[in-house]
């Protein structure tokens, strides 16, 4: 009925502003991040670890 509600604090503002920032930061460098990954040749080495197969024995 006669509810109240509560004007957003200054501080919480500045909050979403500074989680919207580091979001924005986070995708610039995970979309950095694809692009180099894209850029780049395929390994040429085998499947697995070669280790492996020496580890292993029954």
């Amino acid at each position: 009925m006669g509810e109240k509600t509560n004007p957003p604090k200054k501080g919480e503002a500045a909050r979403k502003e500074r989680l919207a920032e580091a979001l924005r930061a986070n995708l610039q460098k995970r979309k950095a991040q694809t692009r180099s990954r894209r850029a780049g040749d395929a390994d040429q080495r085998s499947e697995g670890l070669p280790a492996a197969g020496k580890m292993h024995k029954d």
